[in-house]
């Protein structure tokens, strides 16, 4: 195992952001013809800073920093796969 890697993903801020803000959503198709690592990005964005209405110092640093870690290709890539694992699941295949 590399050093970094955390729970099967590449690392912890990746594991941690899948878990804890991605994790227990429900992608419908008409979401997941649409989606992309950036959408995800920007969506778990708007989560961690919507309650704040302009900077806020240190705490804002360090959770850019963490997020910058964040590998959301992998996410991205996980939620698809689980999203036709369901939908093989639904269809009897």
């Amino acid at each position: 195992m590399n050093k970094n890697e955390y729970n099967g993903w590449s690392n912890y801020p990746t594991w941690r952001i899948n878990l804890e803000i991605l994790g227990d959503i429900q992608w419908v198709e008409e979401e997941i013809e649409i989606l992309s690592e950036e959408m995800l990005e920007e969506y778990v964005e708007n989560i961690v800073f919507e309650q704040y209405s302009g900077h806020f110092g240190l705490m804002e640093d360090y959770a850019r920093a963490f997020l910058a870690n964040v590998d959301y290709r992998e996410i991205y890539e996980s939620i698809m796969e689980n999203y036709q694992h369901d939908k093989m699941t639904e269809n009897g295949e």
